[in-house]
Order: structure tokens, then sequence, then C-alpha cells
């Protein structure tokens, strides 16, 4: 089981982190105080389905009675058949207040405080302790928040960035009709065609037969290596700039053969890059 606790300032950015942690499949518990942690952690343990496994729970100034009372629970966290971490988030003066001012929130501390520069000089001090026993600290300050994800792909997802994106491979044929949800279109209709080939017309790119045939010229190795090349250097790209998911449509004339088979290869090269692939073959089906 892991448990990652998630603190910081207010404005540093918490919620956000709290929503991409539970996209990368932790269950996330928000305002949850350090005496509360030990018998939830216990519940989680018992619990044995798998839902719990990752735990991410969000702990602030509005729970904070005392930082010791966070350590002594995060000693007796990390003493359980779980591992246990602790997650900092903060930024400086100016960008909390500015977006503070951008939100019109209340401050936690707003109530005993004569301005907002005042409550947010405060809670930095109390919850200073809390930062220095963090085993990660991320400063918001400059980051979008693509960054702030791509961060937090790269710390806490055993995939690295690339968990961050699944790719979706579909061929169709034009006669068909271009596949609307596609981000990328490729056209493979100026590849030799195996429908003039009387004994592969009936077959489809998952045919070895028809494969071997497409695969068979160099200019469609060529052309396949050239879009790995591409591929290799864009979909870290995409990844970083907060893309969820990618579309990839590749085109041929009736979608049985060319688009399958070059389908199938890049589903093959874009797997092994550590990316979850899908693939549909739309118009496979259809007569040819």
């Amino acid at each position: 089981m892991e448990i990652l606790i998630i603190s910081g300032l207010s404005g540093g950015g918490k919620s956000k982190a709290a929503s991409f942690l539970e996209d990368m499949g932790y269950y996330i518990v928000d305002n949850m105080p350090a005496a509360m942690m030990l018998k939830f952690a216990e519940f989680c343990t018992a619990g044995g389905n798998g839902r719990y496994d990752r735990v991410a729970l969000v702990y602030d100034v509005r729970t904070a009675s005392s930082p010791t009372e966070l350590f002594e629970v995060l000693d007796k966290l990390k003493g359980m058949d779980c591992t246990c971490r602790m997650l900092f988030l903060t930024a400086d003066q100016e960008r909390i207040i500015t977006r503070y001012k951008e939100t019109r929130r209340r401050h936690p501390l707003s109530g005993g405080a004569t301005s907002l520069e005042e409550a947010v000089r405060r809670e930095r001090e109390l919850m200073r302790p809390v930062r220095e026993r963090a085993d990660f600290v991320i400063d918001t300050s400059e980051l979008s928040t693509a960054q702030l994800r791509g961060e937090l792909l790269r710390l806490f997802d055993s995939r690295g960035i690339q968990g961050g994106m699944s790719v979706s491979l579909i061929s169709f044929g034009y006669k068909y009709g271009l596949p609307l949800e596609a981000d990328l279109v490729l056209d493979v209709r100026f590849m030799p065609n195996p429908y003039y080939v009387d004994e592969l017309r009936h077959q489809n790119g998952m045919d070895a037969a028809v494969y071997d045939y497409v695969f068979g010229f160099a200019q469609t190795r060529d052309y396949l290596k050239k879009l790995e090349d591409l591929l290799a250097f864009t979909l870290p790209l995409y990844t970083e700039e907060g893309k969820t998911v990618l579309v990839i449509a590749v085109g041929c004339t009736g979608g049985h053969h060319r688009s399958v088979a070059v389908a199938r290869a890049l589903s093959t090269f874009i797997g092994a890059l550590g990316y979850q692939v899908t693939v549909n073959h739309r118009d496979i089906s259809r007569e040819a």
C-alpha cells in the first residue's frame, strides 16, 4: 500500500495536484486531520480489494493542529506495511496573493489577520516544519498547469511522463470519411495497394500475407522510420502540454489493407516507448 500526504500553502496548487494524482490512480481524501490518518490507513489495509492501494491524503493549515502530531503519525505509518511519503506545494508570496485575488476566495487564516499578505506570511511560518519534513517540494510559482502535471507524473507514476497520455490508433477508409475525433491524420494511399493483388484482395492488414506485402516495399519502410522519428519527438511534447489522449488516424482507400498494416506497426512502436495504446480498425469489417 502507498500513502502520499499532500500538503503545502493555500494557493500553492494542492487541489490541482490532488486532481492530477486522482487521474493517476490515487484515492484522494481532502481535509484529513493527522489524528485520523492512522485509522484510515488501517481501514485501507484491511480492505484488501485493491481500491486503496494508492491513497493521497490532503493535509493543510485547515486541519493542522500541530506539526508534531503529524510527524508522529508519519513515523507510525512508515512502520506499517506501506510506503508513506509527503509532497509539499509552495509558491512565492506575490504569486499566492495574485491567485487569491483572481479567485476571490478567502484565505483560511484571514479571520485573524489584518491583511491577505499577513495571512500568507503566517501560514508560511506555521507550515515551515512540514515543508522541512517533506520528501518532495514543488514550487509552482512559475509552473503552468501542464508543467505541474508533468512533474507529478515524473515523481509518482511508475511509467514516468508516458503514463500521462494514452494513444488511440484508428485505421480507416477515406471513402467512408475521416474519423471526427482524430488529432493527427496520416494518409498512406501512396503505398502499393494489396487490393489489386487477387490473392490478397479479400484479406486485410491483420493477415501476415498483406502485412508482409505492404512492408515489402522500401518506400513503406522508409515512411515508417520517418513516422517513428516524428512520434518519438512529438509524443513527449504532447504529454508535457497536458494532453491525456492523442488520436492518430491512419487512412487508405477502403480501410482494409494499408492503413491496418501501418496502424499495427505504429502500435508496436508506440507501446515500446511506454505509452498505453489502443487500436481500432474502424472499416475493416466493411465489404471491400
